[in-house]
């Protein structure tokens, strides 16, 4: 079985031999030993609010539970820009005229800018090679807008991604190439890794306050703006049929797009519901495909967990769950748990947002 929860101190080497197999330009999850201590120990802080959960990370694994092991994690940023500052260049359009010489000139530019500050991030989304099927990825990427949506208050109403732009498996990057070393006369990954492990005053130090024109850069960095990863473009495509739309911003570093939207229009959080839980003794087949199965929470901010159900254990008013079920879940018999598509199937049983169980297990 496969559940969500937090992200713990034993997913360490986990996680690790993830970040290490993922390549280069994973800014938010590097390939290092204390900075993944680090991003643990502070999302532990998070979910136990020893930190003020505005400010926090927060980072959920997917657990196999059949083998013990983390096998996918992905993560929110409560807010961007608090401590350090959050770059991203703006595509703009620079307009000349000269209505003597009847010239009329646009020319695409990419300006600096810290629009996101303040804004919640959803982020660290990896899984492993032996999990990119049956509809994992879905459940790690979407149970954080059940999260965001329960919690709401803690985090910003717009909600935004930065996608992964082009490089190869070797780490180079034609749009790094073509501006970012012209000012900080280092490799793409060294740059990388430097920003995902914190120490970014060096953008503000070297990067130009001036606008770029594009038309001024070789083809190759004009192609790849605005464009992903090939290992990141089902998770942009997954991100673009819950509403996440490009927003004209991109990575400093890549050129990769940054996608947004506001909680209220994410179809993982229009599409929910409340059901309470029932404990059935009866046995639940799982193999089911992904478009027959729902997602489901305990709504928890502390020991939240997710998984998924086959449809037909959802009646209108309850969810049918075994108690080992239960059990993974963290729930009892009477609970008011939430539910959400894991895939837009067009035959989902919970296809309108029901707001009848109003209860709700959030800390104050």
């Amino acid at each position: 079985m496969l559940v969500i929860r937090p992200l713990g101190e034993d997913d360490h080497d986990d996680l690790y031999a993830m970040a290490e197999g993922a390549g280069k330009g994973l800014t938010s999850l590097p390939a290092s030993h204390d900075l993944l201590a680090r991003k643990i120990n502070r999302a532990r802080d998070t979910f136990s609010q020893r930190s003020a959960p505005e400010a926090g990370l927060y980072l959920f694994a997917l657990e196999d539970t059949e083998l013990g092991r983390c096998v996918g994690i992905s993560g929110i940023e409560a807010r961007v820009g608090l401590e350090e500052v959050f770059w991203n260049y703006r595509l703009s359009t620079m307009v000349n005229a000269s209505r003597e010489l009847d010239v009329h000139v646009r020319t695409p530019t990419l300006q600096l800018t810290n629009d996101m500050t303040d804004t919640s991030e959803i982020c660290s989304l990896l899984l492993a090679d032996s999990h990119r099927s049956g509809g994992n990825g879905l459940l790690l990427s979407r149970c954080r807008f059940m999260y965001l949506d329960d919690f709401r208050r803690h985090f910003s109403e717009k909600i935004f991604a930065e996608m992964r732009g082009v490089s190869d498996s070797q780490g180079y990057s034609p749009f790094w190439e073509a501006l970012g070393r012209r000012f900080f006369d280092m490799e793409f990954s060294e740059a990388d890794y430097l920003s995902g492990v914190g120490s970014k005053s060096f953008i503000a130090e070297l990067m130009p306050r001036f606008p770029i024109y594009l038309p001024l850069l070789p083809d190759s960095a004009r192609a790849v703006v605005g464009r992903v990863h090939e290992k990141t473009a089902p998770a942009l495509r997954m991100l673009e049929a819950e509403g996440f739309n490009f927003n004209g911003l991109v990575d400093i570093f890549d050129g990769g797009p940054v996608v947004e939207a506001f909680i209220h229009n994410i179809r993982s959080v229009r599409e929910s519901t409340n059901r309470f839980v029932m404990i059935s003794r009866q046995p639940i087949d799982l193999d089911v495909p992904a478009d027959q199965r729902v997602m489901v929470s305990n709504r928890s901010f502390r020991d939240f967990r997710a998984t998924t159900l086959p449809f037909r254990c959802i009646s209108p008013d309850t969810v049918s769950m075994t108690p080992d079920m239960a059990e993974v879940l963290k729930v009892e018999s009477g609970d008011v748990v939430r539910l959400a598509p894991l895939k837009d199937s067009g035959h989902s049983p919970i296809q309108t947002r029901d707001t009848r169980f109003a209860t709700d297990r959030r800390p104050a």
